[in-house]
């Protein structure tokens, strides 16, 4: 499901451990559509995820959303690799879908910082600080090849912005009264963006 980072705070376990948690708001989803093998090609769900102003859709948006009798949605991502039978067109998928206990992978972006340094960036160590030295914060040999880059070489360039999965993250409370996933540890992402919630893949698996 969908779900929007909210922050970080702790809660108490039972056995009295400080526990700490990342907060997300998973307002219920709306299922839009049912991709299955025989219309589509390939199995899948789509979900709508926070409402937005109906002047901010187009007409083709406004005709998808009409089939699941629902209003304009800001996030809309498609869900693979699940049972179809439990999805129907219109129906919601709230905070019960998971409960305490459950190990899921959270997908977010993570936080940009712009054009950073190979020393920032990479965590490579500096030159020396000596009287004559010019080779303080500049990156070291790329190679022996003249005129050539090897591919991978570690250089100053943009930092962060990117889509990160983190696995087998533990649900502390899964509360459907307020629309709210407590999740042990931290995800990627600045608040207030943008998170995937699914159930853990290589835990399944164990």
């Amino acid at each position: 499901m969908l779900g929007k980072k909210v922050g970080m705070t702790q809660v108490f376990a039972d056995n009295g451990e400080l526990v700490p948690v990342t907060v997300v708001d998973v307002t219920p989803n709306v299922v839009l559509q049912v991709k299955t093998m025989e219309t589509d090609g390939y199995e899948a769900v789509q979900l709508g995820f926070d409402e937005k102003r109906a002047v901010l859709s187009n007409k083709p948006e406004q005709g998808h959303i009409k089939k699941a009798n629902t209003t304009p949605k800001r996030f809309v991502r498609e869900i693979n690799d699940v049972d179809l039978g439990d999805y129907q067109v219109g129906a919601e998928v709230k905070a019960d879908t998971f409960a305490a206990g459950d190990m899921v992978d959270v997908t977010g972006t993570t936080k940009g910082h712009g054009y950073q340094g190979n020393i920032h960036k990479d965590g490579q160590r500096r030159g020396p600080t000596t009287h004559g030295s010019r080779y303080h914060r500049r990156p070291g040999s790329l190679g022996v090849i003249i005129n050539r880059v090897v591919k991978g070489m570690k250089l100053p360039g943009r930092m962060g912005n990117n889509t990160v999965t983190i696995q087998n993250l533990e649900i502390v409370k899964a509360d459907v009264e307020n629309n709210v996933l407590l999740i042990k540890g931290n995800i990627p992402g600045a608040n207030k963006t943008l998170v995937k919630v699914r159930t853990a893949v290589s835990a399944a698996k164990k």
